[in-house]
């Protein structure tokens, strides 16, 4: 995905459309605002995780800092900056969702896909993660699978949703 040389040349055509279409939306000589958003892009677009040399990449494109890059990415949980599953699960464990039952989803998802929180599925399909809140509270317990909410679990309810994700 990345090349190197001149600007121009650091992602392909595809990348650097989408990435612009997003600089775009921001006042010119703000390009850096698009960070957040770029990100995703890259992050999609890399297996979805963020490589350091993808970061310095695209500091260079929007002509920000890499370490301010890296402060983003390493702020927010949504960024991987290590290879992960195909399929990310983010299982909320804060307050609205423990007392609404996020201790038995949480050991219902272990069960079924064998991993601990924080850990990979042997075949690298699922990576089974703990987050602090996804701002759903009254949907509770709730988990997000990539990016779409799963709201009002059950362990039967884990069982269904697991059996539709792909491989």
């Amino acid at each position: 995905m990345i090349l190197t040389g001149t600007k121009e040349q650091l992602f392909t055509a595809e990348i650097r459309q989408k990435l612009d279409e997003w600089i775009a939306k921001y006042p010119a000589g703000q390009s850096q605002s698009a960070v957040i958003p770029c990100l995703h892009i890259l992050q999609d677009e890399s297996e979805g995780w963020l490589p350091q040399d993808v970061m310095d990449a695209l500091a260079l494109y929007i002509g920000m800092p890499a370490i301010s890059v890296y402060e983003v990415a390493t702020f927010y949980t949504m960024f991987d900056l290590k290879p992960v599953g195909k399929n990310k699960i983010n299982v909320c464990t804060n307050i609205s969702c423990m007392l609404n039952g996020s201790e038995d989803v949480v050991k219902q998802l272990e069960l079924r896909l064998d991993v601990k929180l924080g850990e990979t599925t042997a075949d690298g399909n699922v990576t089974l993660r703990e987050v602090e809140c996804l701002g759903a509270c009254c949907g509770a317990p709730m988990m997000q699978i990539n990016r779409e909410y799963h709201e009002l679990l059950t362990p039967e309810k884990v069982d269904a949703i697991l059996d539709g994700i792909k491989s």
